[in-house]
């Protein structure tokens, strides 16, 4: 399968970039936070919401530990942790090895997309194919950053499409990796798993030891015919590493 594509012939002159920034739609919605402190920015009457806002204001532009957040918001330290644990198991705050707070991988606007979407472009342009970044959302899986392969045949969809990882794929089996081994090559594929004619392979992209994500290049199988791990699995296993290393290093 190639991660739920849609086999298409169009005639396009040059690669389709498709790159959504959700926070701003999701976090703004016509206010101002330019002035006074985020909770005050931000205040609904709903308090714990208004909170968890002002948390994801702050860590969008420097990324904050606990009790960093908890000066910047106005919270007691307890209060902040508590909020801030609740944020990193729902996905809206990540946690780094050093123990700052990032948006989480529920926003597609977050460090993750803006660092990946280089890498995935010169992935496409390397392969000739179809390329995607998925993160996991619960039991489905959310593309959130896909380059389209300058062919009139090829295995195309857009950013925001959300499949169930149940259904499988590369990028699912990925996004489901167990910790490596050092007998696995380091990609995972499918082959006309959903879709006929269309095959994939993906890697994981581990931070802190986790899978925060699925680089994944997607093509018709006629292009393919030696297995799409064969053909592009170390070229995907690269980009994911590349990725990893940028995140790592705060590029």
């Amino acid at each position: 399968m190639a991660d739920g594509a849609v086999l298409r012939v169009r005639r396009v002159g040059g690669q389709s970039h498709y790159y959504h920034n959700v926070t701003n739609d999701f976090l703004l919605d016509g206010m101002s936070a330019s002035s006074g402190s985020p909770a005050e920015a931000r205040g609904t009457g709903v308090g714990v919401l208004d909170r968890v806002v002002a948390i994801l204001d702050a860590v969008e532009t420097t990324p904050l530990r606990s009790s960093e957040l908890a000066r910047h918001v106005g919270l007691s330290v307890p209060t902040a942790h508590r909020l801030v644990r609740a944020m990193v198991v729902h996905g809206l705050l990540r946690r780094d090895a050093e123990g700052r707070h990032w948006l989480g991988q529920r926003f597609p606007s977050s460090p993750l997309v803006r660092t990946a979407e280089p890498v995935l472009v010169a992935l496409a342009r390397q392969t000739g194919e179809s390329c995607q970044l998925w993160v996991r959302r619960g039991v489905r899986r959310l593309c959130v950053v896909s380059i389209e392969a300058d062919k009139e045949l090829r295995a195309s969809l857009p950013v925001s499409a959300l499949l169930p990882i149940s259904v499988g794929g590369s990028a699912a089996f990925a996004l489901e990796a167990p910790a490596p081994a050092p007998d696995h090559p380091g990609w995972f594929e499918s082959v006309a798993g959903r879709i006929a004619g269309v095959c994939s392979v993906s890697a994981p992209v581990r931070q802190n030891g986790e899978v925060l994500a699925a680089v994944c290049v997607s093509a018709p199988i006629a292009r393919a015919v030696e297995g799409p791990g064969v053909r592009f699995g170390d070229s995907v296993v690269a980009a994911a590493a590349q990725l990893e290393g940028a995140l790592r290093h705060g590029r």
